[in-house]
């Protein structure tokens, strides 16, 4: 080992700090040699150690009655959903590897998270998705979407699990640098999960699926930096997926579980065998001994050091029960997937790793892994100069315009607002047939839990352009839309799993964004009782060309229908059902699509916020479910109260007749995006009933109007119909994409 002894020069140019350098050597007791010094940079690179975040991620609220595992302790967090289920789920960004090459970026990213899902014992059933693109007008935008749809598309289809909800935006700061995150959810019966854990002295240790390869090494490190115009050259560094693979890993892993013989197991995504031995020896308080020379390997010759850090997909590290070999190795032959014996588990704490019968490396595992030997950083933080901007934003300065139609036809056919048909119709929304949501659209992706009475309801959520205005209510409203989206389609939440997509931190008006996006969304979950689970940090989301994007901390959520005819639709049923706004209507226009990109004003307020009125909001929408007294129900959001109508209308063809708020301004009315509001219709016969409930629930309402067959009315004027508004809103992003 002592032929290829480092330097601190070495360890800057794999991203390590002098002082970090330093600390290898305290903790080694001498100069680490080429192959550990590798293994630190990964370990302890943002991606892996989250070394600029942990102090703030542990303020965050992890506890909950239905919580079944520790957040961050296992590959995904997992809750109680009743009839003795469990229910797994977690979102991960694959961004910097989507930027350089798009299809196996986002390929590789589905394909990551699901093996999170799959390594506890659980089995996927859904799949979705947040991406944000740049500027639509620039070829170069036009071919990293297209990549990142097929690559999810083509993955996930042939892997054969639905792909059943999402979000797309678009903003120019997304140009260099978009953002891929993928959500993935599964279901494990209680008692059935595996943990990522090694315990057992001479248990033996499988790496298990793919050939390993040169594909993805140091990636971990290439996520944690910012793009640039030399980051081509790091094209090694994204993966290279096989879904055929890993459905057939999927279902050998969980034959695997169900012989008894397994004792822990983690999927090899960031940092590969590095990483998976660590963690697991660290959380077992072993050690382990591996013989990369074992490794089945796809190219000849490969360094140790190549071996160990190597990305390569669809591979799991398994510790099983000594003398119960020959049952796993079975199993795996079965599905003709390698299953090799590489080591066993030690007593101690270390890691030896051998090529050859040569020590090629020897490190404490506690010391590579997060809450262990990693380094953790305070950074500095301070109020970013922009929102001076913002805090002279005033919404009396916006002009009043004269003729409404035009707005109506911008945000219809905004790629922000309108349909995203040209990229959902490339995903299997139906494999499975679990998806209740196909031919009744609802608000969250509802899925039926098979075997029992309930279904699941999962939303991902998050305006990265009211985070820009204010972190802090910024992200309290992303956690809020997507409770809203749940309980509107008859659902109660229950946890939250995160994507937290940021520039880089060492930027003090950055990290001034994550610090308030945590506090935010700390908040939020507190008040709506759901607790996070775990999730993913992403910092260095940011180029030379145009500096940090949008802070977007995306929320995944997950709830419960514990009845399927629970089940609440979007869409208006038929005509003269009355029409209801739910919560307060104001002239607040800050941070709207409208303002945004019809006035061309960046800079305005976030929109308004109280948690006590999406709590009340929350509690009314449940009574008239369980009442059963709503024909529909709709969130107000992107896009304010006339982007939910016609979303209401486009399923049967239906349009509405409304009145305004003579005191408010009609464009704030119509357009403006305060939150926590919901549009309902309900039967005539219904309305005393209705009206009963809502004046004893306190909760601000307003009759709006009712149901049309077709015809689009504001405060008497027509303004085209529901199937004019539907052309422009199906045809529009095709329009762009195919142009």
């Amino acid at each position: 080992m002592e032929d290829t002894l480092t330097t601190v020069e070495t360890a800057q140019k794999l991203g390590l700090l002098p002082e970090e350098f330093d600390k290898i050597c305290e903790i080694l007791g001498r100069t680490p040699n080429f192959n550990e010094l590798s293994v630190y940079s990964v370990m302890w690179s943002e991606h892996c150690s989250y070394k600029n975040s942990i102090v703030w991620l542990k303020t965050l609220p992890k506890e909950g009655e239905r919580m079944l595992a520790k957040a961050g302790e296992e590959n995904a967090g997992l809750v109680d959903i009743g009839d003795g289920l469990g229910c797994a789920f977690k979102i991960e960004s694959h961004n910097h590897p989507s930027a350089i090459e798009p299809y196996q970026g986002a390929a590789t990213g589905v394909g990551g998270i699901n093996r999170d899902i799959f390594t506890m014992g659980a089995r996927p059933i859904a799949q979705l998705n947040s991406l944000r693109f740049g500027n639509l007008q620039q070829e170069r935008t036009k071919w990293i979407i297209r990549g990142v749809v097929k690559g999810i598309g083509d993955y996930g289809n042939a892997f054969g699990v639905p792909t059943v909800g999402g979000e797309v935006y678009f903003d120019d700061c997304f140009t260099v640098n978009p953002l891929v995150n993928a959500m993935s959810v599964g279901i494990v019966e209680k008692g059935k999960t595996v943990s990522a854990i090694s315990y057992g002295v001479g248990n033996p240790v499988f790496i298990v699926g793919s050939h390993t390869g040169k594909d993805g090494i140091h990636g971990a490190a290439f996520a944690s930096k910012d793009i640039t115009e030399d980051s081509a050259d790091d094209l090694p560094s994204v993966q290279v997926g096989d879904p055929f693979q890993e459905k057939l890993l999927l279902e050998a892993t969980l034959e695997a579980i169900d012989t008894g013989v397994i004792i822990g197991m983690q999927d090899m995504g960031a940092a590969g065998i590095i990483c998976s031995s660590s963690e697991m020896s660290a959380k077992g308080e072993h050690g382990m001994v591996i013989w990369l020379d074992r490794v089945p390997t796809r190219q000849a010759n490969m360094q140790p050091w190549e071996i160990l850090l190597s990305e390569s997909q669809e591979r799991m590290l398994i510790v099983c029960k000594k003398g119960q070999e020959d049952k796993l190795l079975a199993v795996f032959e079965k599905w003709d997937i390698n299953c090799a014996q590489i080591g066993e588990v030690t007593e101690g704490e270390r890691l030896k790793f051998y090529m050859h019968d040569e020590l090629v490396a020897d490190v404490p595992a506690e010391s590579l892994v997060l809450g262990g030997g990693a380094p953790v950083y305070h950074r500095e933080y301070k109020e970013p100069a922009y929102l001076q901007e913002i805090a002279k934003y005033r919404n009396e300065t916006v002009p009043q315009p004269a003729d409404l139609l035009p707005v109506m036809e911008h945000l219809a056919t905004h790629p922000n607002l309108c349909s995203k048909k040209w990229v959902y119709q490339q995903y299997d929304s139906m494999v499975g047939t679990i998806n209740m949501g196909t031919n009744q659209p609802s608000d969250a992706a509802v899925v039926d839990v098979r075997g029992t009475e309930k279904a699941l309801a999962m939303s991902v959520d998050c305006n990265s352009r009211y985070i820009y205005a204010d972190p802090h209510q910024g992200t309290a409203i992303a956690v809020a839309e997507a409770a809203r989206n749940i309980v509107c389609s008859g659902g109660e939440p229950v946890a939250v799993t995160n994507c937290l997509n940021f520039g880089n931190p060492y930027n003090p008006e950055v990290y001034w964004q994550f610090v308030g996006a945590i506090k935010g969304m700390g908040e939020a979950c507190l008040a709506l009782g759901t607790p996070v689970t775990g999730g993913n940090v992403s910092f260095y989301n940011q180029s030379s060309y145009e500096g940090p994007v949008y802070p977007s901390p995306v929320i995944g959520m997950v709830g419960i229908l514990d009845k399927k005819e629970q089940l609440q639709t979007m869409y208006f049923k038929q005509p003269g059902d009355l029409i209801y706004v739910l919560g307060e209507m104001n002239n607040d226009l800050g941070s709207s699509q409208y303002i945004y990109s019809y006035h061309g004003i960046k800079h305005s307020t976030c929109p308004h916020f109280s948690l006590e009125a999406e709590k009340q909001l929350h509690s009314v929408l449940k009574q008239l479910r369980d009442r059963n007294l709503a024909e529909h129900m709709h969130d107000l959001a992107d896009g304010g109260l006339f982007i939910a109508l016609i979303e209401s209308g486009f399923y049967n063809g239906l349009g509405f007749d409304i009145q305004t708020e003579p005191t408010l301004r009609t464009d704030a009315f119509l357009f403006g995006e305060s939150q926590s509001r919901a549009i309902i219709s309900i039967d005539p016969m219904e309305q005393p009933v209705l009206e009963k409930l809502l004046y004893e629930s306190g909760i601000p309402f307003r009759k709006l109007g009712e149901v049309t067959e077709g015809d689009i009315r504001i405060d008497g004027k027509a303004y085209r119909n529901i199937a004019q508004f539907g052309q422009l809103y199906d045809e529009a992003l095709g329009k762009i994409m195919e142009g």
